[in-house]
């Protein structure tokens, strides 16, 4: 499998899905300025629409959105407990969250990339990240993960999407038990591993 990525972008969260699931890939880095491979391959030509990640299977067909992306990997190792058994309640449950995640926290962030935004509207949005943010951290309450002992792909995200915080102003210091999730995930073999290729 070939995984398309750009640095700092959500593709950080099937990265770290595929290294925990022990599945061989690539990486191939598509530059979101660009829109240019390293070889200068026009990246719509891959995605028309433009953004990563995007899971290119070895017989060439290809998954274009993070959220199915994820569920594909946790699937194809089941004994990595990434996502549980399909049909069950808490499958539901962690699609629940990977949907709250995206469109909740994940589309929440996306005014404060946008340089042309008025500053109003990158207020009012800081203020509805932090709102969501802060329901996060209250569901985390005595748990070790989102889903509760086991990691999951809903916890890439999270970590993923909170990474995000620090570089357009969200205070998220004063969310302790969301700062003790984000501190156990960054020390994962995993996530420091897929944070270093990502660097190179």
């Amino acid at each position: 499998m070939k995984l398309y990525f750009s640095p700092g972008a959500c593709s950080l969260s099937p990265h770290i899905a595929l290294l925990e699931a022990g599945l061989p890939f690539t990486l191939e880095m598509a530059s979101t300025k660009t829109h240019q491979l390293k070889d200068g391959t026009d990246f719509y030509t891959i995605n028309p629409l433009g953004y990563v990640p995007v899971l290119e299977l070895d017989n060439g067909q290809r998954l274009r959105e993070g959220l199915a992306i994820v569920q594909y990997i946790a699937d194809q190792a089941p004994a990595s407990k990434l996502a549980p058994p399909n049909g069950t309640f808490e499958r539901y449950q962690l699609q629940e969250w990977l949907g709250f995640i995206g469109t909740e926290i994940h589309k929440g962030f996306s005014p404060l990339f946008n340089p042309n935004m008025p500053d109003t509207v990158k207020d009012m949005a800081r203020v509805q990240v932090l709102k969501r943010l802060t329901y996060v951290d209250a569901q985390l309450a005595g748990k070790e993960f989102l889903m509760g002992t086991d990691f999951t792909v809903a916890d890439a995200y999270l970590f993923t999407v909170c990474g995000w915080s620090k570089f357009v102003g969200v205070d998220i210091s004063g969310l302790q038990n969301l700062a003790n999730f984000l501190q156990k995930v960054g020390a994962r073999p995993s996530v420091q591993k897929a944070i270093a290729d990502e660097k190179q």
